[in-house]
């Protein structure tokens, strides 16, 4: 449906693609795309369809992710509203998505098409350099995977990446940060079994670093998962 009012609607959604903006561009870029509903589970984006679009997740929760050519599903980056997704629509020629994105929850995103969203760059330079250091901080991300691939053990990865999901999408609770994710959900992402996922999980259980619980983590403390891997 038309994203007419849009802008007062997400007033408090923070943003880094929006930083340097007055409200008054905010509304007039809020304005100028469309917001669509995706139910939990929905795939958004497929990797290698043409990148036509580009979006602001505004509510709820997705992820990337990549099929490889033996069909495995491969977890990447998990986002939260106010990131970006869809980049490689910025660009003058016909370009693909490289990876695909899901809806994790119900969300709600502001969506605009390729020429829409190259004129407001025009328009805006600002959005430009938004752009770019966000799409640094995803490189970041994949460095430091890339990176623990190679040099860490299953433990480590494992422990690192409870930790990165804590700021990411952990949400503070009695007793710590609770995380909505599955063993299989982690294993992936790690690039372990889900066997040494489950086994993980239950040692630290039992030293109390975490609680699990349905499909919930809590980490009780990133120092104490620390100890874990030393």
């Amino acid at each position: 449906m038309p994203a007419t009012g849009t802008a007062f609607a997400h007033a408090g959604l923070r943003s880094r693609f929006l930083d340097g903006l007055t409200r008054s561009e905010i509304e007039t870029i809020f304005a100028s795309g469309t917001q669509q509903r995706f139910l939990a589970n929905s795939v958004i984006v497929n990797q290698g369809n043409q990148a036509s679009h580009f979006f602001l997740l505004t509510k709820g929760r997705a992820r990337y992710f990549f099929i490889t050519q033996e069909g495995h599903k491969n977890l990447l980056y998990w986002l939260t509203p106010g990131h970006v997704f869809g980049t490689m629509a910025f660009l003058p020629k016909p370009s693909l998505y490289l990876v695909s994105t899901e809806a994790v929850k119900d969300s709600s995103v502001i969506v605009w098409d390729s020429a829409t969203i190259r004129g407001l760059t025009a328009r805006y330079p600002q959005l430009v350099e938004n752009a770019l250091a966000t799409t640094a901080d995803y490189l970041g991300w994949y460095v430091a995977t890339h990176v623990s691939l190679m040099g860490q053990t299953a433990r480590q990865r494992l422990a690192h990446l409870l930790i990165c999901l804590s700021d990411i999408i952990g949400q503070e609770v009695s007793g710590g940060i609770e995380l909505q994710v599955t063993n299989e959900e982690l294993a992936s992402a790690a690039n372990i079994t889900p066997f040494t996922a489950s086994r993980l999980l239950s040692e630290w259980q039992r030293s109390r670093a975490i609680f699990k619980n349905r499909g919930k983590i809590v980490l009780r403390a990133k120092e104490r998962l620390f100890l874990q891997v030393i």
